[in-house]
Parts: C-alpha cells; structure tokens; sequence
C-alpha cells in the first residue's frame, strides 16, 4: 500500500500526458483516516467513470453495532449513507471539468426505496462506500491539478460529511433504521395476521405524477381505513399502528374513475419494498411475493403451461407447452400468471385497466351467444376461486366495469375521493338482486403449474457480442438479444436491472441444468445473494462494482422467461 504523497506525486509525473497514462494511479492508498482504492481506471474520457472504493475504520466512522444489529437495519443504515453521500457530493464537488466525463464523482442512484445495495458496506470493522471518478482531461491530456482536487479536497470532504456518525444528523439516521426494523416486522407479522397487505392510517399514497414517485405535496388525502377492515399492529418502535388489513382471499377495489383504485393498487403493489421516512408509504406493506400482473401484447412465451386459462385452440393446437414470438393480450396475460406461479407467489394484483378484457370475463350473454365448445379462453373470474382453495394464491383485483365479480368475491372495497369503504355486503346484495346467471366454465377442473427447465446452451453469448449491458430500467442488452422488462412493472430501480443481468449469467454458469427447474434456479442465486451478498453475481474478479441493487426473485425469473433465446423442457406437473 502507498501513501497519499506518492499518488500526489505520481499525478504530477503524468500531467499533460495521454489519458492512458492514469493507469499508473492504480492501487491503494493510505490517507490516514481512510483508505483509497483505484480498482479500475477509465481508457479514455469518454468511457465509463474510473472505479474506486473508500473504506473508513470503525473507530474513526464510530458507527454503534446496534445500528446494523440485523438485516434490517442494516439495509436501513446503508441506505442512509448512500444518500448521504450523493448529497455531500451535489454540496462539494464541482462537477464536470474538461472533456467527457471529466471531474464527476458520483454514487449509485436510487428512489423513494429502501434496497440492499453494494454502495456502501457496513460491518463491525469499517464502512466501505463504492463511488465513480471522472478524471479529468483536457481532450484526452491528463489534468494532474484538478484530479489533485478532486483526490485531496472533494473525495475526504464527501467522506467526512457522509461516513462520520458525528457529523451525521443522528436522529435522521436513527429514523430510517428504526423505520427499517418496523418494516421488516411488519411484514413478518401479516401472515400471522391472515392478511396479504397493510395499509397504515394517514399514508399518503398519491404520488406527484406517472415519472416523479415522490408523494403529492398539495391536496393528498391521507388514507383512513374503513371501521370493518381496520387492524392494529404493534411494531417496535412505532408502537400501535392503526391501518386497513386486507385479508388473504378474492379482494375487489371499485370505485369511480380518479377516485384512487388503481393509486391504492399500486402502493400495495410497491409495498413489496421497504420505504424511506417522508415516503408516505412507510407502513403501506405487501406480501414480499407478491405479483403484478397484467396483459403484455408482443412478449415471447417459451413451452409455459397455460391449459388452464387457454386450451383447445383451433386446429387442434395444444397448450400445455403453448410457445409464442409474439403473445396476444390473453395469452401473455395466462402466460404471466402460469410463470409467476411457477416461480411462485401467494398474492396476485392486477388492474382492469391494463389487462385483457376477454381473459377476465365472459359474460352470460356472450356465453350465450358464443358457446364455450367454440372458445378456448376460460376467464379468469372462473378460476380465481381455484387459485385460492387450490394453491392458496389470494388475489386483489382493480374492477371498475363487471359486476359480476362481486359473485366470487370474498371483500369489496370502494375508494370514494381517496377514501375507502367496506361495501361487501352491498356487493352480495347487488349480486343476489341482480343474478347474471352466467355459468363457471370451469367447474372442477385443477390449475396446473407445470415446472421448466431452461436449457443453458440456449443462453451462452456466442461470437463477438459477449456483453451483458442493462440500459435503464427497462432493457438489457443480452448478447445480440434485447431483453425488455417495460411491464415487469415491480421494477423500481435501473440498479435492479443492472443487477439481474448479472444474475443471469451467475446463474447459467453455476445452477443451469439439464433437470434444474427454473424455480430453483432463482431460489438458489437468492440463497447465494441471502448469505454472500450482491458481490457474489459480479464477472469482475479484480474488483467490487457499487452499482447493483437487489431484485426479487419474482422479477429474476421474469426477465429469464422473457429472454427471446430461452429454451426450456417441461417436467411433470404438480396440480
């Protein structure tokens, strides 16, 4: 290891010379408080941001054990201090200086929540932060004095404003831990409870609009369970948490349009994640297995069991190994229910809006008209009873335009200027006074789930293009192959996609087999990332990337099914 006088003088030994020349920095440097790392240097200006990792000892950051004493609060510390760090670095550094990238110093990005992250590292030893380096060039010349700056005045004051408990607001700090802790308990406790999700009295739950998911400043009506579903939830430090429990079963959310159903769906669909304070969602929290699902015209669908939704196609097509390049609204809609059963799930939430009309119902009159020997779509209200009583998958659907769910519906919940309402019994009611007499055409007939193997061979780059590249939230560069997640709508942070490219190929390369079902594959990359940590799926050997954030196994197993090159073999299936 060297000292910091020796990266100085180095720096001024290359200055004016070719980029390239900043290769000689590499290594580790000691700055007596802390530790610098240069694991990776950028090749031109241009490319992607030098690497480095900055690790302080405990006994000079003075962060207390009991703040990262579980799981937890861990998540809740680290994430604490990565944010923390972004915004000492949007106070101190001076940002783009020269060519390119040159002069930014920049930390993983996030949102409103809370993730396990490689950003920043605790452990009883020290506090590690991973941050990016844009050094600076003028064309592609070495500028020694600004990169001097940026090593010896912006990197320590972004370090001691950000890694230093004492400098830290410690009641801030203490909150989000804490709030970590209820979160995670809170969760724990809704099986116990009967319940799938919780929705915390005084959530705010609008957020400011379809691309900005902070929480509406102005006009938010905070939410108020209604008296028959109201539940009270001891957590350690909130204490008594009055909030609205859904229990496990069929749940309808009506209401007239803008009157928040599909605002409440999403909070419970995002409350599969921990939330930062000021969110407003703090204590809105999901099954962590949860689904959202929904129609997804154009997807491919690889050998997925759907027999139970869709069969008996004309022509005599089966489709209890249904393939597709290009699946209607339907099919893909029973293609994502079949593969998030697969992967598995306890609830499913879906909204009317963004599914296929003629999956979710036929109605009698249609019934009459069209006679079942003539349509191979069994809709989903006839087999949402059998996923409950048959695999104990509850459901929480968004109806604004068939009554005729409130049938098999075991609750009913009107949102009425943001506000809900018990109206189960109103529902019954209605369906007895108004019977629609259209017949279950699926009486007695099991749901299948039938497991799959994904062939490896199918999912090794071959020839020039070996990259796995994600681009935003959305998208991953496989290869040649363009994997798009736009309606993997659980998606909430480019880290996660930037991870699970990753995992894809961790996974090929160490659980993919000729009889390795596709749900253990997920469960045995989730154990891996549950024991070793995110680390585990990097391809760098040299170095410790910062930029990943973990995903759900749920979301794993969806981007592997979308990948247009899988191939899979079906084993038998469980019913």
């Amino acid at each position: 290891m060297q000292n910091k006088a020796q990266l100085s003088n180095t720096l001024r030994r290359i200055d004016g010379r070719g980029y390239k020349a900043y290769k000689d920095i590499q290594g580790a440097y000691d700055f007596g408080n802390f530790t610098l790392y240069i694991d990776h240097v950028q090749g031109d200006p241009f490319a992607a941001p030098s690497r480095i990792r900055v690790i302080v000892p405990q006994k000079v950051a003075g962060f207390r054990a009991e703040l990262y004493s579980s799981g937890a609060r861990r998540k809740g510390l680290e994430d604490f201090l990565t944010r923390q760090i972004a915004k000492s670095i949007a106070r101190i550094v001076k940002g783009n200086r020269g060519t390119g990238k040159s002069g930014q110093i920049t930390v993983i990005s996030f949102g409103q929540q809370m993730l396990n992250r490689t950003s920043v590292l605790i452990n009883p030893e020290a506090v590690e932060a991973r941050l990016s380096m844009g050094l600076p060039a003028q064309g592609r010349r070495v500028l020694a004095e600004q990169a001097i700056d940026m090593f010896f005045n912006e990197l320590p004051n972004v370090i001691e404003n950000a890694l230093i408990y004492k400098n830290l607001n410690s009641q801030d700090l203490l909150k989000q831990v804490n709030l970590a802790e209820d979160q995670w308990v809170l969760r724990k406790k809704l099986e116990e409870m009967g319940l799938v999700a919780f929705v915390a009295n005084g959530s705010i739950l609008p957020r400011r609009s379809g691309v900005d998911d902070r929480p509406l400043e102005r006009d938010a009506v905070p939410f108020k369970s209604p008296p028959e579903l109201e539940v009270v939830v001891e957590l350690p430090h909130a204490g008594k948490v009055k909030g609205m429990g859904i229990p496990k079963g069929i749940t309808l959310i009506v209401g007239g349009g803008y009157h928040g159903k599909s605002t409440l769906l999403r909070a419970i669909e995002r409350g599969v994640y921990d939330h930062i304070p000021g969110d407003g969602r703090e204590l809105v929290v999901t099954v962590e297995d949860a689904v959202k699902i929904r129609a997804e015209d154009g997807r491919r669908v690889e050998k997925v069991d759907i027999s139970s939704f869709i069969s008996d196609l004309p022509g005599n097509g089966s489709t209890r190994a249904f393939s597709t390049d290009n699946a209607s609204g339907s099919t893909s809609q029973a293609a994502n229910i079949m593969e998030a059963l697969e992967i598995g799930t306890s609830l499913l939430l879906i909204d009317e809006d963004t599914s296929a009309t003629n999956f979710m119902i036929r109605d009698a009159r249609m019934q009459a008209l069209v006679h079942k020997d003539s349509e191979p779509i069994t809709p989903f209200i006839d087999r949402v009873e059998a996923l409950y009583e048959q695999h104990g998958v509850s459901t929480i659907i968004v109806i604004g335009g068939s009554g005729d769910y409130f049938d098999i519906a075991h609750r009913v919940i009107m949102m009425e200027r943001y506000i809900p309402r018990d109206v189960t019994k109103r529902a019954r009611e209605i369906a007895d006074e108004y019977a629609t007499n259209r017949r279950n055409e699926a009486v007695g007939l099991p749901i299948r789930i039938t497991h799959r193997c994904p062939i490896p061979q199918s999912l090794r780059i071959e020839g020039r293009r070996q990259k796995i590249k994600s681009r935003g939230l959305d998208s991953i560069q496989y290869g040649y192959t363009n994997l798009m997640l736009d309606d993997v709508e659980q998606l909430v942070d480019v880290n996660q996609t930037r991870a699970i490219g990753d995992i894809i190929r961790y996974a090929m390369e160490n659980y993919m087999g000729d009889n390795v079902t596709l749900r253990e594959i997920v469960q045995k990359v989730h154990r891996d990332i549950q024991e070793k940590g995110l680390d585990i799926i990097s391809p760098y050997k040299d170095f410790h990337t910062g930029d990943y954030a973990q995903p759900r196994p749920q979301e794993i197993g969806a981007a592997i099914n979308r990948l247009r090159i899988l191939k899979v073999k079906q084993l038998a299936s469980e019913q």
